[in-house]
């Protein structure tokens, strides 16, 4: 099977993983069952880690790997948990694709496996103040397409939340993948962040402090 990235592309990554300073793991989730893009997320990520020597991949079945996939409250494939690599194995900060990291949302993997090799969100820090103090859990779904320039930057803005509170769990949601879980939230436009599923909902790729405050009406709904 021929490579999924070209010559060029995989020389840009190449020089923007000269970023990547601790060790990062990729844990993939796949099925048997009705995953049509199974084999190309695995294919994808395989060929990504294989250009630094600080990435790895593990790959697990969501049906044969149940328990595993439960430990990360995975249940939609092809999954994605992006994880800090420790001496006693994967650091989990929340970090969650569902979905075929494809199109413009390839950038949101790349930079998202820089963002955890530096162990930091890079958050302001009116923002760290609130995820500190949470007291209370907040999923983060965050609906995008392949075509939408602007979703990297909702993708990567829920991400660096989650990396910075242990109560914060951001997942980006490939919409045409999953119509189902699109139509339930009723998507219309994306980025579309999905909070606590439904009692909270932002259009469009806003500044930290926006999404914040819908968070905080989210959770006292």
């Amino acid at each position: 099977m021929a490579n999924l990235l070209n010559d060029d592309i995989r020389k840009q990554v190449s020089e923007a993983f000269e970023q990547l300073h601790e060790p990062v793991q990729i844990l993939f989730f796949g099925s048997k069952e009705q995953c049509e893009y199974c084999d190309d997320t695995l294919k994808l990520v395989e060929e990504v880690a294989g250009l630094s020597d600080n990435l790895s991949v593990q790959a697990f079945d969501i049906e044969a790997d149940a328990t595993v996939a439960e430990n990360y409250n995975v249940s939609l494939t092809p999954g994605l948990v992006i994880a800090a690599l420790g001496e006693d194995g994967p650091i989990d900060y929340g970090v969650r694709y569902a979905g075929i990291p494809s199109g413009h949302e390839f950038s949101s993997l790349i930079q998202d496996l820089i963002l955890v090799s530096g162990r930091d969100s890079g958050l302001n820090e009116q923002t760290r103040d609130f995820l500190a103090n949470l007291k209370e859990p907040v999923h983060l779904q965050v609906f995008v397409t392949p075509t939408c320039p602007y979703c990297p930057r909702a993708v990567i803005l829920a991400h660096q939340m989650a990396m910075e509170s242990s109560l914060v769990q951001a997942e980006m949601v490939e919409a045409t993948e999953f119509p189902d879980l699109s139509n339930q939230y009723h998507i219309m436009g994306v980025p579309d962040t999905v909070i606590n599923h439904g009692k909270g909902k932002m259009v469009g790729a806003v500044p930290e402090g926006q999404l914040m405050a819908e968070i905080m009406k989210a959770l006292k709904n």
